[in-house]
């Protein structure tokens, strides 16, 4: 299972496409030309920290098709190499998708440029072959029931929806500000800090990742994420023992000549491209 913390990386995939904006804010207007206030337009700001009610939540369970597991294994070596060439090959000859709120893949060419596209993959700082090495090491994917044969990865948890839709409306968040614990007792502590006391311990339940949690500013210390606790307590717990909800996700199809990637969903805008 992809860390939590991994989604840093689809944060950095969309910088691109914040550089006009924010070239546009330092010289005091909006994208659109329209003058902007002195002290620029401010996200609103986070909801409360206050007690909510845990909803129970089940990881998904590996996928364990051995033929998958190879797969997965080969393109983390392609990966580790960043062989884009070798890459090309792991992707639909016809057909790939990238879908957002419609599909942005450009059929007129090949698939490793909409993957490229959709990832970032040929950014001077190489977060792009940072992704594509989370989906290598994700062990989970599900079946997408409209689309015999196609997997997508990472694989949801279980959980009850329509519970977990009442308890954002009841907190004021957003769906994305939630995760769950990869294993039960997973330690709070009221720094972040490995040896900093523990104030509580998780359950395996729905747990709220508050917005300023960001990775460590020394990558050779341990990574924390800021969380509210269902009793209405913040603290920080490892980024290595949560995972998110939702989410972007690469999705896999399996033909005669073995696996490939077939599509993406999520990904950056397409005016950052």
């Amino acid at each position: 299972m992809r860390p939590l913390i991994a989604s840093t990386l689809m944060f950095a995939a969309l910088a691109t496409a914040t550089l006009v904006p924010d070239l546009c804010r330092a010289q005091g207007r909006s994208q659109d030309g329209v003058p902007m206030p002195p002290s620029g337009f401010k996200p609103p700001p986070p909801a409360p920290i206050k007690p909510y009610k845990p909803i129970a939540v089940t990881p998904p369970a590996p996928y364990s098709d051995q033929s998958f597991i190879a797969f997965r294994q080969q393109l983390a070596g392609i990966v580790q190499r960043k062989d884009r060439a070798s890459l090309a090959k792991l992707i639909v000859a016809q057909g790939f998708f990238w879908m957002q709120e419609q599909d942005m893949a450009d059929k007129r060419k090949p698939g490793i440029d909409n993957l490229a596209a959709a990832i970032g993959l040929d950014a001077k700082n190489g977060y792009g072959w940072d992704i594509l090495a989370g989906y290598a090491e994700e062990p989970t994917a599900a079946p997408v029931p409209e689309r015999q044969g196609l997997i997508c990865a990472p694989a949801m948890p279980n959980f009850d929806y329509k519970a977990f839709e009442a308890m954002t409306q009841a907190t004021q968040t957003d769906p994305a500000e939630w995760g769950y614990p990869l294993r039960n007792g997973l330690e709070v502590r009221n720094a972040p800090q490995p040896n900093a006391p523990v104030i509580e311990k998780l359950g395996m339940y729905l747990v709220r990742v508050l917005s300023d949690s960001a990775p460590p500013t020394n990558p050779n210390q341990p990574a924390f994420l800021h969380v509210a606790t269902p009793s209405g307590k913040s603290g920080y717990a490892p980024a290595d023992g949560l995972a998110g909800l939702g989410g972007d996700q690469m999705c896999y199809f399996r033909d005669a000549s073995g696996w490939k990637i077939a599509g993406y969903f999520g990904g950056a805008p397409q005016e950052a491209q």
